[in-house]
């Protein structure tokens, strides 16, 4: 069964970018979330296998996001990306509940490590 994914990020083009890594390798993309407010109302709409959120975002950043999500579903798998690979964001991401976290610019191997990782 195609595991359902949703991908939270500002820019546009880097959602795009993520869809089309995920859809080669058989995931289903669900939904596409702009910032951190979308990102809550999507997952509570669409209930994915696995949110892959971008740190920095408009409205609500992506730790506040994972933060919702998490207190509204523990048993969210949420894998974290970003251009900023600084060790204080990594750590409170993962300490937030994230699974992974994955630093842009990345390789299309790497996205599918991840979600390989967490979600088979």
């Amino acid at each position: 069964m195609a595991k359902n994914i949703l991908i939270c990020d500002d820019a546009a083009f880097m959602r795009m970018m993520i869809k089309d890594v995920l859809s080669k390798n058989g995931y289903t993309v669900a939904g596409e979330a702009e910032n951190g407010i979308k990102a809550v109302e999507k997952y509570n709409e669409l209930h994915p296998d696995l949110v892959l959120m971008d740190i920095t975002m408009p409205e609500m950043d992506g730790i506040a996001a994972l933060k919702k999500i998490k207190a509204m579903d523990p048993g969210a798998v949420v894998i974290m990306c970003s251009a900023m690979g600084q060790q204080a964001m990594v750590i409170e991401s993962i300490q937030a509940g994230a699974r992974d976290f994955i630093v842009k610019p990345f390789q299309a191997e790497r996205v599918i490590e991840a979600v390989k990782k967490v979600i088979g």
